[in-house]
């Protein structure tokens, strides 16, 4: 049968860091857990050392001092020169406690030399003066060593302690964790207190199970991978802003990230993936000072028991629970948007290519030319190269405005695009008109009150005029850019809408709208609409009147070869009749005002002269010879 994993329960009288300066917690712990043999060397629990040295900070090893030997090791180091130091035991001393020795606070500048201590397995060297570790090869047995409150600013003479499980280097001087590789079989390691500023170089412990690296200079925690049998990790008082590869640890259950730089929670997502991970502390960071921050924290962490010490009750849970599928249906909303707005610029911008291609500003490649028949296969943004190339205005809103936005319908085709956003209609490349055929809702067509033409030709849209006042009645304003709007009687086309409130035809492949007087024969022939606004220009009733001065006499012109049967048929049914009275002799005089032409009045509505200014496009002008 497989064996059953216990519970991880940190052991918090074998080793303990205290932080004197945050009171609320107390004592850190730093865990021996299931250390099996090694735990009877450390059950027993020594007196406290004085306060004056509790007071200094990091100290680690109160209830981790064994029992005072009553041997005099001082008497027992003899000097063999300078530096050097050389520890004999009589038998009897040593047979009182083989495997133990305590050389605590003995002022030691450097390790000492061995002599007949093969079976050494606990040496504590912790509050000397030690700056290098060395002579220690011989102590093959050793699983213990404690060189805490020394002056060692490197990790060396550690490659023939095979057997080591637990390596106490807290408060030296330590910049770089290095020369771990033969220790294998670490449980701990405790480095708090240092210089260290990166996490490096311990992959290879796969055994470890406590690692603590408080109180040291770290900004960013990662380069975990391989710790797999890491249970504990103290990275309290550093400087880190944000954290990685947590989630990539399937044994750790405690995380220590108090009082550091972190600030907010895409900093620290990765705790979330983790699904072993029960406690965690971020207090002390600027993260925890906003209000939403245990909320926050534990929607993204349903896994957690205790956040900053304190345990986590089923209210909050619940609460949690409920905040995290919130956020889990936004977070989907937002890749949805993200998709969609990601698929409308594609689109766009190979509808811009395909237009720059029809006017000849940019040479086709292979790619273009294999799609010309409509379909076009890229799906990547295309450059725009040629001299009037589209430009496109750079999103201004935020996330949170992209899914709040009412985007009621977008429909992407290659290098076509169709979007109905709000009440507005837009259409991009030719292949969108193709959409007017298709069936549209009631609630749709009635709020489309605006329609934009982008990157189709203006013969095309001719074409379609007629479908647009059945599919959307309500139209009231058109917009054109690049439409080959060349000639003014192209206007003449728009008098088969209904009615028209406003009208937009931007510059860029515009022509048209470089002659001066563009605006007023708009006015003159389509004087029946009562336009209001012309390129976001209020019409005046004096532009009214200069219209007629200016184009009143081409109406007759146009009209004046034309016999009086073939005008009715310019005319609407609702018109004919007026038209019938007129021509017999019964149509009644106007007041004498109406004649005296008032600069201040609207003049006729229409008329059938007018109404014989029309405009067919050549292609369809073409086909219909061809029929004759």
């Amino acid at each position: 049968m497989p064996q059953i994993k216990q519970p991880y329960i940190p052991l918090s009288t074998n080793v303990i860091e205290k932080f004197s300066p945050n009171p609320k917690y107390g004592r850190e712990t730093m865990s021996l857990g299931a250390f099996g043999e090694l735990s009877n060397h450390l059950s027993v629990k020594t007196k406290s050392r004085p306060s004056s040295h509790n007071a200094c900070s990091n100290n680690i090893h109160e209830d981790l001092h064994p029992l005072k030997d009553s041997l005099n090791y001082l008497r027992q180091l003899s000097r063999s020169g300078p530096g050097l130091t050389v520890l004999h035991r009589a038998a009897e001393d040593k047979a009182i406690c083989p495997d133990k020795l305590n050389l605590e606070r003995h002022n030691l500048t450097a390790c000492p030399i061995f002599e007949g201590e093969e079976q050494l397995r606990l040496l504590y060297l912790q509050h000397n003066i030690i700056t290098r570790i060395q002579n220690l090869s011989c102590l093959q047995r050793l699983i213990f060593l404690d060189l805490y409150d020394n002056q060692i600013e490197e990790i060396s003479g550690l490659s023939a302690l095979q057997a080591l499980r637990v390596l106490m280097l807290g408060k030296n001087r330590i910049q770089k964790i290095s020369n771990l590789e033969n220790l294998k079989h670490l449980d701990v390691l405790d480095l708090h207190g240092n210089q260290i500023s990166k996490i490096e170089n311990i992959n290879h412990l796969r055994d470890l199970r406590v690692l603590n690296l408080a109180r040291n200079q770290i900004r960013h925690v990662e380069n975990l991978n391989g710790l797999d049998s890491l249970t504990e990790l103290n990275l309290r008082n550093n400087n880190i802003t944000f954290v990685r590869d947590v989630d990539i640890l399937p044994s750790l259950q405690l995380l220590y990230l108090s009082f550091n730089n972190i600030s907010r929670i895409n900093d620290i997502l990765c705790l979330a993936d983790s699904t072993s991970l029960s406690d965690v502390t971020l207090d002390g960071n600027p993260i925890a000072q906003e209000s939403w921050y245990r909320q926050a924290i534990l929607a993204h962490m349903l896994q957690l028991r205790q956040l900053d010490m304190k345990r986590i009750t089923e209210e909050e849970r619940r609460t949690a629970s409920v905040l995290a599928r919130k956020e889990e249906e936004k977070k989907r909303e937002s890749h949805k948007q993200a998709l969609l707005k990601e698929k409308k610029r594609i689109a766009i911008c190979n509808a811009a290519r395909q237009w720059d291609i029809q006017q000849n500003r940019i040479t086709p490649t292979m790619s273009d030319l294999n799609n010309r028949d409509g379909v076009n296969s890229l799906h990547k943004p295309c450059p725009l190269n040629g001299s009037t190339a589209f430009q496109f205005e750079e999103e201004k809103r935020s996330l949170d405005a992209v899914l709040n936005s009412a985007v009621q319908e977008l429909s992407v085709i290659d290098s076509h695009l169709v979007e109905v956003e709000g009440d507005s209609l837009c259409l991009y490349g030719s292949g969108a008109l193709e959409s007017l055929d298709r069936t549209w809702s009631v609630q749709t067509s009635g709020s489309v009150n605006t329609i934009s033409f982008t990157f189709i030709n203006f013969d095309d849209i001719v074409q379609i005029l007629p479908k647009l006042r059945i599919k959307f009645p309500n139209i009231m304003h058109l917009k054109f850019k690049e439409n080959n709007l060349v000639t003014l009687h192209q206007f003449n086309a728009l008098a088969h809408l209904r009615k028209l409130d406003q009208l937009t035809v931007e510059t860029q492949g515009n022509p048209v709208v470089n002659f001066t007087l563009w605006k007023y024969y708009v006015l003159f022939r389509l004087n029946n609409f009562n336009i209001q606004k012309i390129n976001n220009s209020e019409v005046t009733q004096n532009d009214i009147v200069l219209s007629e001065r200016l184009f009143g006499i081409l109406s007759y012109v146009a009209s004046a070869e034309l016999p009086q049967y073939k005008l009715i048929t310019f005319l609407e049914e609702s018109r004919k009749k007026p038209l019938h009275h007129l021509l017999k002799g019964e149509y009644k005089k106007p007041p004498a005002e109406a004649e005296e032409g008032n600069d201040n009045k609207r003049l006729v509505v229409d008329t059938p002269s007018r109404t014989s200014l029309n405009y067919i496009p050549q292609d369809l002008l073409n086909e219909k010879l061809e029929v004759l």
